[in-house]
């Protein structure tokens, strides 16, 4: 059975690991440590951004990581940005898990809707997606700055 929960002191070997191997998935392979260690202190500090891991017999299996932030036109929304489960643990609940605790924490927050980004060819998880989710039909646009 899969467990959702914020992350422990303890867990940052294993939420470390599970996020390098996200970045991975994105050709992000030489990101400097100051960058994990930023984003440990600040889903430590669990003020401007949130994280919850999956764990299935004790074992940390998945992260999502989140914020809540204004909207011009709605009430405060919550942008799901990162979610990871384990190759081998994957098609067992954990992403589905990690999801609707995404939005549980936004409905406690008071947010209209939880919205996330994918690439076309992630066809696995879009699988999840469809079920869970309704597709837009956005575009995302990148201005590297």
């Amino acid at each position: 059975m899969t467990t959702v929960r914020r992350l422990h002191p303890d867990d940052r070997a294993a939420w470390e690991r599970l996020f390098r191997a996200y970045l991975a998935c994105y050709e992000r392979h030489d990101e400097p440590q100051a960058l994990f260690d930023r984003a440990w202190a600040e889903f430590t500090a669990d003020d401007r951004m949130h994280a919850l891991v999956a764990e299935v017999d004790g074992r940390v299996v998945g992260l999502v990581h989140y914020l809540v932030h204004a909207s011009t036109s709605s009430p405060d929304v919550c942008y799901l940005q990162d979610l990871f489960v384990d190759e081998d643990a994957r098609g067992h609940g954990a992403a589905r898990a990690l999801i609707a605790a995404v939005a549980d924490a936004a409905r406690a927050r008071h947010c209209v809707r939880v919205y996330w980004l994918t690439q076309p060819t992630n066809t696995r998880a879009r699988r999840l997606y469809d079920q869970v989710a309704q597709d837009r039909g956005f575009m995302q646009y990148g201005l590297p700055l």
